[in-house]
């Protein structure tokens, strides 16, 4: 691999494995429109200010670029806006990234690696979900991941373009350096809602609902480090390079932490009061929903090493206590 575009390469997780690919010696080019992301997060690479919808400007980046394979990570991520405003993220996710799959079309680029969602499950019929659970979305942001992957099908079938699906479950944690981390506008996450409850930028932590049918009453989920995520990025490229068929894996730790796990953990890594605020169940939150990364392990050879919440979180602090001493200074 020589050279590889990163679509949204100045987000969270796109900014991490654009580091990782710099640390590989492969040649980067970053497109980004910078809604969600950030250009000092693009520490490889040659950063395009613009967006996926820009067909022209597609054509000119894939025509001059010579490009190996295309990563994909410029998605709107939020499940509620994308029930208030689905037209947003049927636009973003859905049209756009077909503008974006078209122009690989059109200059000869066969391989994709597509950050997609365990949204595209919904209520889980089952955990831990493996690949062969149904695919049900239940709000427009799952819908949109899912027609995604139907278009990548489709797209092999007809144009021989390769793709590798990444199902994520709960991204977390940070640059273990503190170069990197999570920055959205608004932030929704719970690891870092509840570490800038702590370092102060923040009043409280919410908790929605303490009834789940769970050890503790609070929702589980399966965290998984961002640095693992970018090595398991890094494997479907390899895996597509080697001649690797298109298909998806689920991408997770196979363990689950409640959201008063989390909140004890914070407290213990920072050293930290965290107030929290209690509020009634969101709609459609399930449980429990963990992730069977098998396959990903057997086909990819995948080794997630920062499993450990304590770690997790510790690298997310790291990350939250820069930015709240930047923002005081």
């Amino acid at each position: 691999m020589k050279h590889i575009l990163v679509v949204g390469g100045a987000g969270y997780i796109g900014s991490h494995m654009v580091w990782l690919l710099g640390q590989r010696g492969v040649r980067v080019t970053v497109l980004d429109n910078l809604s969600a992301g950030h250009a000092d997060a693009v520490l490889h690479g040659e950063l395009v200010v613009g967006d996926m919808a820009d067909a022209a400007l597609l054509d000119r980046l894939l025509a001059e670029g010579a490009f190996d394979a295309v990563m994909h990570f410029a998605s709107c991520i939020q499940v509620g806006e994308s029930v208030a405003d689905p037209g947003k993220y049927y636009a973003n996710n859905v049209s756009n990234t077909i503008t974006l799959l078209n122009a690989m079309q059109r200059h000869g680029v066969r391989q994709f690696v597509f950050s997609s969602t365990a949204a595209t499950f919904g209520e889980p019929q089952y955990t831990p979900i493996d690949e062969r659970h149904p695919q049900q979305p239940i709000n427009p942001y799952g819908r949109t991941k899912w027609m995604i992957e139907q278009a990548l099908a489709d797209y092999d079938q007809a144009y021989g373009l390769q793709s590798v699906c990444l199902r994520y479950f709960n991204a977390a944690g940070a640059h273990p350096d503190g170069l990197l981390g999570e920055r959205h506008e608004p932030e929704t996450h719970l690891i870092p809602l509840v570490l800038q409850a702590a370092s102060g930028r923040r009043s409280h932590i919410s908790v929605f609902g303490r009834d789940y049918d769970t050890p503790d009453g609070t929702c589980i989920r399966d965290y998984i480090h961002v640095m693992d995520l970018a090595d398991a990025h890094w494997l479907a490229l390899e895996y597509l390079a080697a001649g690797g068929r298109s298909t998806a894996f689920n991408l997770g730790n196979g363990d689950g932490y409640s959201v008063q796990q989390v909140i004890d953990v914070a407290r213990q890594v920072t050293g930290r009061a965290i107030p929290v605020q209690e509020g009634p169940r969101r709609a459609g939150d399930p449980a429990r929903l963990v992730a069977d990364a098998a396959r990903a392990r057997e086909v990819l050879g995948w080794r997630p090493h920062r499993t450990g919440l304590v770690d997790i979180v510790r690298d997310a602090w790291h990350w939250e206590w820069g930015q709240a001493t930047q923002a005081t200074q």
